[in-house]
C-alpha cells in the first residue's frame, strides 16, 4: 500500500499558482517539502491535498479566505515620511519589514508624498481566489527532530 498525505508526514510537492484570471503567477522550480498537519502552507491547499498518493496530480481552488485572507483596508497605513532612511530614495513596489504587535510584518509602498507614505501589510495574494495544480513527489515519516519542532530540516538547518 502506499503511503497517502496525512498529518505528521512530510510531503514533497510541485505546483503552479494560477490567480483568478487563470494566469500563472508561481511555479516551483524544485519540489516544496513541508510537514503536513501543521500548519507550514496555507490552509485550504493543506486541507485538499490529504488523502493524496505519490504521482498523482490535483487541481486545487483555494477560497481567498483559506489562503492568504480577504483584503484589509486597516493594513493600509499612513507613514510619516521621517519613519523611514532620509537618505533612500522610497518609491512604489518597495517592501520593508516593519515590527508590530503580532510579530514581523511586511509592508509595501503604495503612494509617495512629502510628508506621508502610504503602505500596505496585505499580502499580494490577500482577497483573490487561487488554483493550485500540484503534483505529489515524496511522502516520508517526518523525523523525531521535524515532529518536535513542526516543521522539516533542511541539511544546515540548525536551531
Amino acid at each position: 500500500m502506499s503511503e497517502e498525505v496525512q498529518p505528521g508526514k512530510v510531503v514533497g510537492f510541485s505546483y503552479v499558482l494560477k490567480n483568478e484570471a487563470g494566469e500563472s503567477i508561481e511555479t516551483s522550480e524544485h519540489p516544496l517539502e513541508y510537514m503536513h498537519g501543521q500548519g507550514n502552507i496555507i490552509p485550504g491547499l493543506e486541507r485538499q491535498m490529504e488523502g493524496l498518493k505519490v504521482g498523482e496530480s490535483k487541481t486545487i481552488d483555494v477560497e481567498a479566505v483559506d489562503a492568504y485572507g480577504e483584503y484589509d483596508d486597516d493594513l493600509r497605513y499612513d507613514v510619516p515620511r521621517k519613519n523611514f532612511p532620509a537618505e533612500l530614495e522610497i518609491v512604489p513596489g518597495m517592501q520593508f519589514q516593519t515590527s508590530t504587535e503580532d510579530g514581523p510584518m511586511l509592508v509595501t509602498v503604495m503612494e509617495v508624498f512629502p510628508d506621508n507614505i502610504v503602505v500596505d501589510g496585505n499580502h499580494d495574494l490577500a482577497g483573490e481566489k487561487l488554483t493550485f495544480d500540484v503534483t505529489i513527489s515524496s511522502i516520508r515519516e517526518a523525523t523525531q527532530q521535524e515532529r518536535d519542532h513542526g516543521h522539516v530540516h533542511d541539511h544546515g538547518h540548525d536551531h
